[in-house]
């Protein structure tokens, strides 16, 4: 049923939730194309108005260099030539989307793919900013068990931020991805969940690619076959990506969780876990000192975020010009 769509696909949800597989399963796409993550997306969102009018091409080059030569992008794990990605950015269309959209557009088609998307679990707090840059934009939510999810975030070398703000974390993305499916509808926005995918992987894709508007393809349930080139060596945490899929890894929260961890999670996450389809263990009441501080740590990632929407109102009056991507020429 292809329809030979070329719009974006962003590939987002809550840290630890499984993303980077079904990264790989879409990679796994003949006509898709998914890169590592990077951190160019957002920082240059961001960071937009040092950029200046991108109506001068010398604005435009500063930004291709800003994307390609600096470390902190990622975009080195790309595979990339930088001087002609670079160069593209400053002949190209003079907006950030476009400037952006040149880079994972050159990533595809490095890989023979014609369509391009990107993969990043910190798009669930910031779809507005991507649907500002790609109005056409799809997207993809994977749901995974709160609990699993927080189990998983407390094992990683990076997560420093602790137990409550991991809890604090998946509840935030739940809300505020619902509101996205709402308001996007079944065109723009699609949800499916980390377990379906372990357990029957055929189903759940022919589904994805539906709402993409693409065929199905059987590469896509294989996707430890390309682990070697999409998953960044360096990112030990995603070795059970370079394996087939293994349905044991849903539900390990009853053991890597304890019963104080539990009681904590499924109080905070009350009806959220029923409505994704996971049920609660039971577990009694938290200890109220712990649920409330839970309480303030959710609070003040709330905050935060209304902070950031607020600085991003307040740049929106002072851009130089559209940021939205322009179609690709030539």
């Amino acid at each position: 049923m292809s329809t030979a769509s070329a719009r974006p696909v962003f590939l987002l949800g809550c840290p630890r939730s499984g993303t980077t597989l079904l990264q790989l399963m879409l990679h796994a796409h003949p006509r898709i194309a998914l890169p590592p993550e990077n951190r160019f997306v957002l920082p240059a969102y961001e960071r937009r108005l040092r950029f200046g009018d991108l109506g001068r091409r010398a604005n435009r080059a500063a930004l291709g260099e800003w994307i390609t030569g600096r470390a902190e992008t990622r975009f080195h794990e790309l595979g990339l030539d930088p001087d002609t990605v670079a160069a593209s950015i400053a002949d190209g269309p003079p907006t950030l989307g476009s400037a952006l959209a040149t880079t994972l557009r050159a990533y595809a088609e490095q890989h023979g793919k014609s369509r391009w998307g990107d993969k990043r679990p910190a798009y669930a707090l910031h779809v507005p900013e991507i649907l500002r840059l790609f109005p056409d934009a799809q997207f993809v939510h994977l749901v995974r068990d709160g609990r699993d999810c927080v189990a998983s975030l407390l094992g990683m070398p990076w997560w420093h931020a602790g137990f409550h703000e991991a809890v604090a974390t998946w509840a935030q993305v739940m809300d505020t991805t619902r509101r996205h499916a709402r308001r996007l509808g079944p065109d723009s926005w699609h949800e499916l969940r980390y377990e379906d995918l372990l357990t029957g992987p055929e189903p759940v894709l022919r589904e994805l690619c539906a709402y993409l508007g693409e065929e199905y393809a059987p590469s896509m349930t294989q996707p430890h076959r390309l682990a070697e080139v999409a998953v960044p060596a360096r990112k030990t945490w995603h070795r059970h990506t370079h394996g087939a899929l293994d349905a044991s890894r849903a539900g390990t929260w009853r053991q890597r969780l304890t019963p104080d961890q539990i009681r904590l999670c499924e109080a905070a996450f009350g009806d959220r876990l029923t409505r994704a389809g996971y049920q609660p263990s039971g577990a009694v009441r938290p200890d109220p000192a712990e649920l409330l501080r839970y309480r303030k740590t959710a609070a003040l990632r709330r905050a935060a975020h209304a902070r950031r929407r607020l600085r991003d109102r307040r740049a929106r009056l002072k851009e130089a010009g559209p940021v939205a991507a322009l179609p690709a020429t030539g």
